[in-house]
């Protein structure tokens, strides 16, 4: 059975994306970002480092939420070991791929923490001729609903998907399913290799539980106040709702 979505504080909500190379540029990042920050995503990039633990260990050290991003995708006994692993660290969230129930049912029931999984549904680099080429002849919203609530039936806390498809999930799953998007881009589209992307705003009145954001931080000007500005847009937005 899918856990209850993670009690965030608002500004838990944002989660910045750490696509850096090393230890020192993350660690780097961090005091950068000081108190406008408090989760962060770590993903393949990383990993590669040979640093990837090194850097999960000091950011939980320093009180910040950490989100696993390598999206495992195995064969059932293989992945849930991994996530046995896993939830031995301080990790609030992390990915697997959406494609395979049982493979899910595994990584559910491995899970021994209060780490959320999140299934990967569609990539939100992705559109309907990406998923054509794969032999998967169908818009990108019916696929993500589709995927979401298989994750749902095996036992998967929630999924990470585009914004634009927030609301359908939602309607499809109900409350106490997570949903966390990235991809998110507070002025709009920008040509970038996101293709489903939405603001800050759009994502929690359609019902997202966080969003995660790299690009419009990191490439700005001034990386601190674009967070906070995200931040402020975030406490407006879950006013409204």
């Amino acid at each position: 059975m899918s856990r209850a979505p993670l009690p965030l504080r608002a500004d838990e909500r944002l989660i910045f994306a750490l696509d850096v190379p090393d230890r020192v540029q993350a660690l780097d990042w961090v005091d950068r970002l000081g108190d406008s920050v408090a989760f962060y995503k770590i993903g393949m990039e990383l990993l590669a480092s040979g640093e990837y633990f090194h850097v999960l260990d000091e950011l939980a050290r320093r009180d910040k939420r950490v989100f696993v991003d390598l999206k495992f995708f195995d064969i059932p006994a293989t992945a849930a070991a991994v996530i046995k692993r896993l939830s031995q660290w301080p990790v609030s969230y992390a990915t697997i791929h959406g494609w395979h129930p049982a493979m899910m049912e595994a990584c559910a029931a491995a899970n021994s923490s209060d780490m959320r999984l999140l299934a990967v549904t569609v990539l939100t680099s992705m559109g309907r001729a990406d998923l054509a080429q794969m032999g998967v002849d169908r818009e990108p919203v019916d696929v993500v609903v589709e995927r979401a609530l298989a994750a749902q039936a095996a036992g998967v806390d929630g999924v990470i998907a585009s914004g634009q498809e927030a609301a359908p999930i939602r309607a499809a799953t109900g409350s106490g399913f997570s949903i966390v998007c990235p991809g998110i881009r507070p002025g709009g589209p920008v040509g970038d290799d996101q293709k489903r992307t939405v603001g800050v705003a759009q994502a929690f009145a359609d019902g997202a539980d966080a969003i995660v954001v790299g690009r419009p931080i990191r490439l700005a000007a001034d990386p601190q106040a674009a967070a906070r500005a995200i931040q402020q847009e975030i406490a407006s937005a879950l006013a409204a709702r």
